[in-house]
């Protein structure tokens, strides 16, 4: 699935600017608008009641081409803080929509425009950014957040930025994170114990998700089924990552609910492969409105599919 560069279309852009005025200038709450789902679940735990949040994704999404609609635009409009994942995952969407939405307090470079991914060293920063390689992201791996120690990373950065923009709720923003971190610290120590069982299981998935979470969990991060990032894969492709996972003897296929079910399901019956469907942010599968339930299902259904495998 590849994701493309483009600007906002006229129609969508004046039928967002006519609505702009049907919402009032300011609001109770602290107007939050994250692009992903993860990053609206840290940022309702940690702003509890002061926040009002919207996220772009509802989670089915591709993360890199989050559909545009116009209701985003005088959501936009009105948003104290505008919350990304940041190197460069939403390039394809969201500068059109900052353009569109004729907010300052959220363009790039203002206070109110909150990249997680700062203070997050990114993996697989390619070499070259030669369009021939797929659509590479610059700045490396986006999607750190597959990992629940690099998440509290993107939790202490909307943390800081809501204390930043309403400092006299310290205290409650800070007890919040305190509280949520102590729960994702708990849920992390237990989720590394149930993985521990998994370690070296080497596994492929159809685009490059997993870099940070097989890190994280001692598993060998085998190949993608695409062929490069955004590209679908060839036949050519595909019978050559058959033969090396039958080689290999990798016993998994990721397959994420953006992409279809076909070539992976595909793929595992002719290596003998299991394949699992996991989500990459909350809300791709049933039953994973946080992010906490969300690895909770990727860690559940990982290690009951290496154990059926015993």
């Amino acid at each position: 699935m590849k994701s493309k560069h483009f600007r906002l279309p006229l129609t969508l852009f004046l039928i967002a600017l006519s609505c702009i005025s049907a919402f009032p200038a300011y609001a109770s709450k602290i107007q939050v608008v994250t692009t992903l789902t993860d990053l609206a679940d840290f940022a309702r735990e940690v702003g509890g009641d002061l926040v009002d949040v919207h996220s772009l994704a509802t989670g089915v999404e591709d993360t890199h081409g989050v559909p545009m609609k116009p209701s985003f635009v005088p959501i936009m409009n009105r948003a104290d803080l505008m919350i990304l994942i940041g190197f460069d995952c939403e390039h394809a969407f969201l500068p059109a929509l900052l353009e569109a939405s004729k907010n300052p307090r959220i363009q790039h470079g203002r206070a109110g425009y909150i990249d997680c991914s700062e203070g997050v060293i990114p993996l697989d920063v390619p070499k070259s950014t030669d369009h021939s390689e797929g659509d590479v992201h610059p700045y490396g791996n986006p999607h750190y957040t597959l990992d629940p120690v690099l998440t509290k990373t993107a939790v202490d950065n909307i943390y800081k930025a809501l204390v930043d923009f309403a400092p006299q709720h310290k205290a409650e923003f800070t007890e919040n994170r305190n509280a949520y971190l102590a729960k994702l610290n708990a849920k992390i120590a237990r989720w590394e114990e149930e993985m521990k069982p998994l370690r070296g299981l080497k596994f492929v998935s159809y685009h490059e998700h997993w870099p940070y979470f097989a890190k994280r969990f001692g598993l060998e991060y085998f190949g993608t089924i695409e062929l490069r990032p955004g590209i679908d894969p060839t036949p050519r492709h595909i019978e050559e990552l058959v033969a090396a996972m039958q080689a290999q003897h990798v016993s998994i296929v990721v397959r994420e609910p953006q992409f279809p079910e076909k070539v992976p399901q595909r793929i595992a019956e002719q290596t003998g492969a299991t394949m699992v469907t996991l989500p990459i942010m909350p809300g791709g599968v049933p039953h994973t409105k946080t992010y906490i339930e969300m690895m909770d299902y990727t860690v559940q259904t990982l290690a009951a599919a290496a154990q059926a495998r015993k």
